[in-house]
């Protein structure tokens, strides 16, 4: 294959809509303004992991922790030994703590990461990856106090049609 007739992202993203590809690589970069150790970075770290091969290697990278990645999708946290917790326990100590910054993000950041991991939750092709994502994405709209949004409902509003986006969205944003 031509090296440059490829994509970063996993193969699953060619499975799902084009807006919904959009929200994905909406949130890749981070938010700007936050410190450079803030807690949304090993956060980062793993939903590009989850997202893109690994721009060193070509590779996909399925845990938090493996070596390799450099910077940018490299690991969240270091594991020190086969006996530490499994990576979904550590991730969520990673994610109590993001939680507790919430306050310190961009409202508007804030919301499209939201989007962002409610999809990785709904679609990724690791059952296990999907499960944890889907999970954060519930704990971070309650702690906005509404209600998760369901498949369907997502697939509908990022479905790849203006009546779709409309439907779900304040009438003067959307003239």
């Amino acid at each position: 294959m031509n090296q440059f007739n490829r994509s970063v992202m996993q193969p699953w993203t060619t499975r799902i809509s084009l807006m919904q590809q959009s929200v994905l690589m909406g949130i890749v970069r981070g938010p700007d303004g936050v410190p450079k150790y803030h807690p949304v970075k090993p956060i980062l770290r793993w939903y590009r992991r989850c997202l893109l091969l690994s721009a060193i290697d070509g590779v996909i990278l399925t845990n938090p922790t493996d070596p390799g990645g450099g910077s940018f999708t490299g690991p969240s946290y270091e594991r020190i030994d086969s006996e530490d917790p499994p990576w979904q326990d550590c991730m969520d100590a990673l994610f109590d703590k993001f939680m507790q910054h919430m306050d310190e993000m961009p409202i508007h950041y804030w919301l499209h990461m939201t989007h962002a991991i409610e999809i990785m939750g709904y679609k990724h092709d690791n059952p296990d990856i999907a499960w944890w994502w889907r999970r954060c994405y519930v704990r971070m709209v309650e702690a906005m106090h509404v209600w998760p949004e369901r498949e369907t409902q997502l697939d509908r509003r990022l479905g790849d049609t203006l009546e779709g986006w409309k439907a779900r969205s304040d009438r003067a944003i959307t003239k």
